[in-house]
């Protein structure tokens, strides 16, 4: 067993096959792993658990995984939590609705397991790549705090989901300067990823919705820039 980071791992899946499967595989990697076999008990063990990563499934007994998603991304203990859906559904609807709730990854069944545990280990190095850059912005009524996860808006502190955080993040980096969807997704979710260009606009939409709409323009036909207010 390599010794890494004991980074938690929660995995979610009505399937027993799987989750023997995946527990075998991430615990051979060094990670510290809990199961759970329904949506309504992966987050009643979130909550306790306190996962850096949860592994769910989107059809499963008593909540689906898109509920459970968002549930997970309503607890502030777990807003720097990786949710990443492993699912049989390839439809593209099911995919927007993942990334709608907070999804940071979305990976379609069959499952290799040395493949998936790349993109788990990649997903660990750029988050702890991010946490050496701590940071707070500051724009009118806007502070944006790095090393917390958090942001204010006229005094009033807000948790964001993690990929909104570091998309309003790095847009707020970079003011004045015009991204386009494709640079967003390879800045944000990077090029181990694969996730739809409408991505981004829900992403933008939610922020939009908790800062207000002055902060970020359209600028149409090319993407989105961060403006100095």
């Amino acid at each position: 067993m390599g010794k890494k980071v004991a980074y938690k791992v929660l995995v979610v899946d009505d399937e027993e096959p799987i989750l023997e499967l995946l527990k075998y595989n991430l615990e051979k990697e060094g990670y510290e792993v809990k199961v759970a076999n329904n949506g309504h008990l992966g987050v009643d063990i979130a909550r306790k658990f306190k996962p850096d990563l949860v592994l769910l499934d989107i059809m499963m007994p008593h909540m689906d995984g898109v509920e459970a998603c968002r549930q997970l991304r309503a607890m502030t203990d777990l807003v720097n939590t990786f949710i990443v859906f492993l699912t049989a559904r390839s439809e593209e609807y099911s995919e927007v609705a993942a990334f709608d709730v907070g999804a940071d990854d979305y990976i379609t069944k069959p499952i290799k397991p040395r493949a998936l545990m790349s993109r788990i280990n990649a997903l660990f190095r750029r988050d702890t790549k991010g946490k050496t850059h701590a940071a707070q912005i500051t724009v009118g009524d806007l502070v944006i705090d790095r090393s917390s996860y958090t942001i204010k808006v006229k005094g009033i502190e807000l948790n964001l989901p993690k990929k909104e955080f570091e998309l309003l993040f790095f847009l707020a980096q970079n003011p004045n300067k015009v991204f386009s969807r494709d640079d967003l997704l390879q800045n944000i979710w990077g090029s181990d990823v694969y996730v739809l260009a409408r991505t981004v606009d829900v992403h933008i939409r939610k922020v939009r919705e908790k800062i207000g709409d002055d902060y970020i323009t359209t600028v149409k036909g090319v993407g989105y820039k961060f403006n100095l207010i």
